[in-house]
């Protein structure tokens, strides 16, 4: 059986900020901002070349308190690149953290979620 993560959820306190935090900082490509009804609104957002998505709105059902998911970690070719292109777009990233499993930076979104960027040692 073949699986693949296609959808994180990240629990948000204000979507508009958080969709623009995402798209317009750390550079998301939006996928979806969709008001279903008066109680949903469903926004998903894509990082440049993942085939993962993440998602945020309202009446979704989850059940996270905002700032509660600090587990997403995506792979970059070069780790000091992207903290320079997160510095450059106003985003606050880590310094750089070189351990001998890869060079790790991260950043937080508006209510405290963290992510965290790795690049792959050699092989």
């Amino acid at each position: 059986m073949d699986c693949k993560i296609e959808l994180i959820f990240v629990p948000v306190t204000d979507v508009d900020a958080s969709r623009d935090f995402y798209a317009d900082q750390v550079g998301f490509h939006l996928d979806h901002d969709v008001r279903v009804d008066e109680n949903v609104r469903f926004v998903q957002l894509t990082p440049v070349g993942s085939a993962c998505s993440i998602a945020f709105g309202e009446g979704l059902g989850n059940s996270m308190t905002p700032g509660d998911q600090n587990s997403i970690q995506v792979v970059v070719d070069s780790a000091e690149a992207a903290r320079n292109d997160l510095t450059s777009r106003g985003v606050e990233a880590s310094e750089l953290d070189v351990q001998p499993w890869g060079i790790f930076t991260g950043f937080d979104d508006p209510d405290g979620n963290h992510w965290t960027i790795q690049e792959l040692p050699a092989r």
